[in-house]
């Protein structure tokens, strides 16, 4: 992902635009609207209007990220690879072979697609090199590079293993060793496949466009229930209705997880985060939670009897995590193309916070008048 998004405009304002009581109008734009003749605390007429904010020449305060398809579409595949991994890990270990050859393979293409896409983003795949070459607890992207690939080795020879023939894993001492070689492997994803699925939650919110930023508490529960629906839907979709109960679980599980999220940001009652609740953020999102609960109700019901239903309910939560990655970028792109997303909240804390000053200075002087007495 290339660097420089959230990056601050120095903003200007009229001559007034430095009052912190300015309004905003319900657009954002700054709006036409003054309020003359305002009355002061003190009851006194104010004889200037209140100021309006307008931003240098009209342009945003933040530049808005550079990122493209490429980015939510990496946020999905990510989410999916790691899911992938640890269902095929207990489809393993639970004597479920069709399960975890469909997972295994659906984890290691992922992971390939992931990887295209990542690099592809950055431009040069010289850049995803030199971000190895470098090792930052307090930079998510460093930190999301090393777990993709402390992640990658083992999901990747546990997915070619199952590409290999069908005789050289199931005869003699060659697949005994290929099914140790393809479980342990499994086994050293699966153990980091919880960071890879949350990780890029942390990244977006780590960010000072203030759709992503507020909403840091519940992002990473957002794409960890996501990534969790999307794997399972891929192993209802590719194994067998008999295996596929441990997906069918996960999948209402991680649907859960992610709707509650979900609506809580869209419950916040905090400014930043209203875009998710309008515009074509909200249509992505809205879609998402539709076919995530579709999906997650035939996983409980028909997907145990019919391989028709639980292929079709399986889809339908792959393409809800995709909706939901989606709606979840263009909520954060949406919030740097309007300066009252960055400006009203910033004026409000400082409202808030001169207020508790004036109120500490109150009940200072009235200690004070009272130790007088």
């Amino acid at each position: 992902m290339t660097e420089g998004d959230g990056t601050h405009h120095e903003p200007r304002s009229d001559a007034g635009a430095a009052d912190p009581m300015a309004t905003f109008s319900a657009d954002g734009s700054g709006g036409k609207h003054r309020k003359k003749g305002h009355k002061g605390g003190g009851g006194e007429e104010l004889m200037v209007p209140r100021a309006e904010f307008k931003s240098y020449y009209g342009r945003p305060v933040l530049k808005p990220p550079v990122w493209e398809w490429m980015v939510p579409a990496y946020l999905l595949t990510g989410g999916l690879s790691a899911a992938a991994v640890m269902l095929s890990v207990g489809a393993d270990l639970t004597d479920r072979p069709g399960m975890c050859r469909s997972c295994r393979i659906g984890s290691f293409g992922a992971l390939l697609a992931s990887s295209y896409l990542l690099i592809g983003d950055l431009g040069r795949p010289l850049r995803f090199h030199h971000m190895m070459r470098v090792a930052k607890p307090t930079s998510p992207m460093s930190m999301g590079t090393w777990i993709l690939m402390s992640f990658g080795p083992g999901s990747s020879l546990a997915g070619m293993v199952e590409l290999l023939p069908k005789s050289w894993r199931t005869r003699g001492s060659l697949g005994t060793t290929l099914k140790w070689v393809a479980r342990v492997s499994g086994i050293s994803a699966a153990v980091v496949a919880p960071a890879l699925a949350s990780y890029t939650a942390v990244l977006l919110a780590d960010t000072a466009v203030p759709a992503w930023h507020e909403a840091y508490r519940e992002l990473p529960f957002v794409f960890t229930g996501s990534a969790a629906a999307s794997g399972a839907g891929l192993a209802m979709v590719c194994s067998p209705v008999s295996e596929a109960g441990p997906a069918r679980r996960l999948a209402v599980l991680g649907a859960a997880i992610e709707i509650a999220a979900a609506h809580r940001i869209d419950h916040k009652p905090t400014f930043e985060t209203s875009t998710y609740t309008h515009g074509e953020p909200h249509r992505l999102r809205k879609i998402s939670e539709y076919l995530t609960i579709g999906g997650a109700v035939t996983a409980l019901t028909f997907a145990r009897r019919s391989r028709v239903v639980a292929a079709l309910g399986g889809l339908a939560l792959l393409a809800g995590s995709g909706f939901q990655r989606f709606g979840t970028f263009e909520a954060g792109v949406e919030s740097t193309k309007d300066p009252i997303y960055v400006v009203k909240p910033q004026r409000e804390r400082l409202d808030a916070r001169r207020r508790e000053q004036e109120e500490r200075e109150r009940e200072q002087q009235q200690g004070q008048g009272q130790t007088g007495q």
